[in-house]
């Protein structure tokens, strides 16, 4: 065996991640051997990632794995994969929304599935969740395309609309939209709502930190203090949502809230976990604007949300803003969700062989 291995590989920026996406055929099928081509690919452990792909950042450090579905009524599998930058760890524990932008145009250009003339629907199948969203791409004459019009905070320039619905989001990780059977708990004296509407997240409000919810995200990556705390009430909530010890889990994120400032519905600080989020991501924005249908919830008592039953919920956070778009009821205390939508887009950046350090 030689000291090196080769794997066909596309880069692509999704949302306002970038990651690796790789047939899962073309990796190894030993889960061991996998993750450990894959740290070598994006050169973890180490702060700056020097020996590999990865941009010395969580959201520049993940891959997707896409496969040909056989289950009914699906058209391809997504696996995500988060590989840890400064640890030794690859996590299948979550979803990744920003990754997700990518997955279909990805499936069409490898030839997994076919395209249609104008867009095209993609059901997708999330492994990580056991869930299936329906993504639509923009596809003119069968062929897919990154140029377009449409813009997200936290990316320059403009690209093709990517929109995504979750359509059985809910408890998808957890078991449960609020998975501790509360709309608030309290831990370590905060109070908090627990929910999994696409990724779990513990919501609180920022002042209850002892902080505005407005600094920066250098500001808080430094405040030791509090990500402290943070990983305290992280720990202790893990087990209260039936995901177990998360010690060495992404899961669950963490989101501080506070009034909007900027025309939006409510403001994030979002920590994933243990480094502040340049932006927030997809699901967890769909699980904050949940959060904040809630009205007893830390973001429910800040929110400032929009008439009618379909709301556009903006949330905002460091770079920007994240629409989601919400269609939801609530009976005696019980929150049903009929849609949570979001738009992304996601370009191409190379495809070709990427090389790692030989797993055997």
């Amino acid at each position: 065996m030689g000291d090196l291995v080769g794997v066909p590989c596309t880069f692509m920026r999704g949302g306002t991640s970038k990651g690796a996406y790789f047939l899962a055929g073309d990796l190894p099928a030993d889960m061991t051997e996998r993750d450990a081509l894959l740290l070598s690919v994006m050169g973890s452990p180490d702060p700056r990632q020097i020996d590999g792909i990865g941009g010395a950042d969580p959201l520049t450090s993940k891959v997707a794995v896409v496969s040909k579905s056989d289950r009914d009524g699906i058209d391809i599998d997504y696996l995500f994969l988060q590989v840890f930058v400064d640890q030794a760890i690859v996590t299948d524990s979550q979803n990744c929304g920003n990754i997700l932008s990518g997955v279909a145009q990805f499936a069409i250009e490898r030839e997994l599935i076919p395209a249609c003339d104008g867009t095209t629907d993609v059901v997708v199948y999330m492994v990580n969740s056991d869930q299936r969203v329906t993504v639509t791409i923009a596809t003119p004459g069968g062929k897919v395309v990154y140029a377009g019009d449409a813009s997200i905070d936290g990316v320059p320039g403009s690209a093709a609309p990517v929109l995504q619905n979750f359509t059985e989001a809910a408890g998808a990780n957890c078991g449960a939209l609020l998975p501790t059977g509360n709309a608030v708990d309290v831990i370590d004296g905060v109070t908090v709502t627990c929910i999994d509407n696409g990724m779990p997240v513990v919501v609180l409000s920022a002042k209850d930190l002892g902080i505005t919810g407005y600094e920066s995200r250098e500001d808080l990556d430094a405040d030791e203090t509090l990500k402290a705390k943070l990983e305290s009430i992280r720990l202790q909530a893990g087990p209260m949502m039936n995901l177990g010890d998360v010690s060495e889990k992404s899961v669950p994120k963490m989101t501080l809230v506070s009034a909007p400032r900027h025309g939006g519905a409510i403001n994030t600080r979002t920590f994933i976990p243990h480094r502040c989020h340049a932006s927030i991501g997809v699901l967890g924005a769909v699980s904050v604007a949940t959060a904040c249908m809630l009205p007893d919830s830390p973001a429910g008592r800040l929110a400032v949300l929009p008439s009618g039953d379909e709301k556009h919920v903006s949330v905002e956070h460091p770079i920007g803003e994240t629409t989601v778009v919400m269609d939801v009821s609530l009976d005696g205390g019980e929150l049903t969700v009929r849609k949570a939508a979001i738009l992304r887009t996601a370009r191409k950046l190379f495809e070709g062989t990427v090389f790692a350090r030989n797993p055997r």
